[in-house]
């Protein structure tokens, strides 16, 4: 992979350059091997396209195959070479990397027909039987907004902050021949997350999907880096009701680790095809059981509205204990003394600040800073509101905490004490006691198994407690269980017992988790068509 030129992109901590993160060649093997670009075929017959060549792990591969297939099927391989593959790279050092390797490899042979260019910008009106590759990890805020803006108006996948990757997805599928294949590995954030979304619809509605080879655990490329790969696999083909998804610790297990088939989905929302437990039985959402999911709130200037000197200073009704995530680590709960200032009366209007002087006069002097806020430019005169609206009620309401980001084993309710802040998702409900079954369910394996599915794991390897996996999750249905049982995960909840909760749990779910996986006939669901 590699997508770089002097004027666009930065160097990396560890001096390479950003987006330069190569294959190993066991795996661009396993890729072209999954493909089926394999030298028993005559691969004289169809072309194939590089869209970012990098240092031509892939590029030599291919060539390698080329040379094997000519023997069985009597045809020049330096003239196939020189006709049937094309290769892009924006870094011309990078194409002179591998004109240096083909020379060292096959000395004599003749060259890619190779491109020094923005692929995602260059015209190209071939198609091809066969793309492979690795394209550019490039984040959101790494790409120029100069550049940004065009990619914007010619990638209908460039959606929310995708990353670059997600647009050579877009263009090489549409230079798929048809019954063409497309084999990449890069990062699985699109899997599953919000800018992804797009390019989810688009492939499931157009493409059929072979296979996904999750490697989030396992090191594939020459250098190790925080990334989380898979393989995928697509063809130009109408879609499959189904697809083959196999997950490895080690890129070793791709040898002899078997596939499992598993329903495709028909919409852009994928989280169910990587969660066979959502499919089955009677388990519910969290919210089809009257909880109500929330996020703690947004300011628009924490240091102003949140702090630990507050406290005489702003009138004491103007005050809420506030809690955030940081006071929700190591399995323990710690307010650490913060207070939030709450401009809004009790009916969610902003008080009148002549009606309290000491708040008025510390907001007055950060009223420069307030006022240039987007929210206050909307309505000038409301320049000392939060972003969010602030309830006094939900302050006073039991709720179940969860960080965005945590690494506990334990989750705490909340009796009515703080308000929680915008790092801090919570689950509040009809009563104290269904709030704590609930709270057990969610602090069982069943459950952090589920989350680990249908969320991208952060690095150190944690899953996200977000409203939209939250409204994902399938638990069994609270209100249908025995008194014994809610008694039992009640019980769970107050002595955080996790192998009380886990054993309750697994006999609730077992004919969940042992039930073979649905095989539904696919009723395709028409998406808007966005793509040209």
């Amino acid at each position: 992979m590699s997508l770089n030129n002097n004027k666009f992109y930065d160097i990396r901590k560890n001096g390479k350059q950003e987006g330069d993160v190569f294959t190993s060649p066991k795996i661009a093997c396993y890729i072209l091997d999954l493909i089926g670009y394999t030298p028993d075929k005559n691969l004289s017959k169809c072309n194939i396209l590089e869209p970012s060549c990098g240092d031509g792990v892939f590029v030599i591969e291919i060539i390698h195959r080329i040379l094997v297939s000519s023997r069985f099927y009597g045809f020049d391989p330096y003239s196939v070479v020189e006709r049937n593959i094309v290769c892009y790279d924006i870094d011309s050092e990078k194409i002179k990397c591998c004109h240096e390797r083909i020379d060292q490899t096959f000395p004599g042979c003749a060259y890619p027909q190779f491109h020094t260019a923005d692929f995602l910008m260059d015209e190209i009106q071939e198609k091809f039987d066969f793309i492979v590759g690795n394209p550019p990890y490039i984040r959101y805020e790494k790409i120029p907004a100069n550049v940004r803006s065009v990619y914007k108006k010619m990638f209908a996948t460039f959606y929310y902050r995708a990353d670059l990757y997600v647009l050579f997805f877009e263009k090489t599928l549409k230079l798929l021949k048809p019954g063409g294949t497309h084999g990449f590995i890069c990062a699985n954030r699109w899997l599953k997350n919000e800018y992804g979304k797009n390019l989810r619809g688009y492939i499931a509605y157009n493409y059929r999907l072979r296979y996904i080879a999750d490697l989030e655990r396992s090191n594939a490329f020459q250098e190790k880096v925080l990334a989380y790969p898979a393989i995928t696999v697509i063809s130009n083909e109408v879609p499959s009701a189904t697809y083959h998804y196999m997950e490895v610790t080690d890129i070793e297990q791709l040898e002899w680790k078997k596939w499992t088939i598993r329903n495709m989905s028909t919409t852009n929302d994928w989280s169910e095809m990587f969660c066979e437990i959502s499919n089955f039985g009677s388990l519910l959402t969290i919210e089809e059981q009257n909880f109500h999911i929330g996020i703690g709130v947004a300011t628009g200037a924490d240091s102003i509205y949140i702090s630990t000197t507050l406290k005489g200073v702003i009138e004491e009704s103007r005050l809420l204990p506030a809690i955030n995530a940081r006071n929700l680590t190591g399995d323990k709960l710690s307010w650490n003394g913060e207070y939030l200032l709450n401009p809004f009366d009790e009916n969610g209007n902003l008080v009148d600040l002549a009606c309290y002087p000491k708040t008025q006069q510390y907001l007055e002097s950060k009223k420069e800073i307030l006022s240039n806020r987007h929210i206050a430019k909307k309505i000038p005169t409301n320049w000392y509101r939060t972003i969010d609206k602030i309830r006094t009620d939900l302050q006073k309401a039991p709720k179940i905490l969860l960080p965005d980001i945590s690494g506990n084993s334990l989750l705490f309710i909340d009796e009515g004490r703080f308000y929680p802040l915008h790092n801090i998702y919570y689950i509040t409900g009809e009563d104290i006691h269904q709030l704590k079954i609930l709270c057990s369910i969610l602090m069982s394996d069943f459950v952090r198994k589920q989350i680990q599915r249908i969320s991208n794991n952060m690095n150190g390897g944690y899953a996200r407690w977000q409203s939209q996996n939250l409204r994902k999750l399938r638990i069994p249905d609270i209100k249908g269980l025995s008194h014994e049982q809610a008694a039992i995960l009640e019980e769970g909840y107050e002595k955080k017992d996790i192998k009380l909760i886990n054993d309750c749990i697994s006999y609730l779910t077992q004919n969940t988790i042992s039930a073979r996986e649905s095989q539904a006939t696919r009723k395709p669901q028409q998406l808007s068509l966005i793509f040209s």
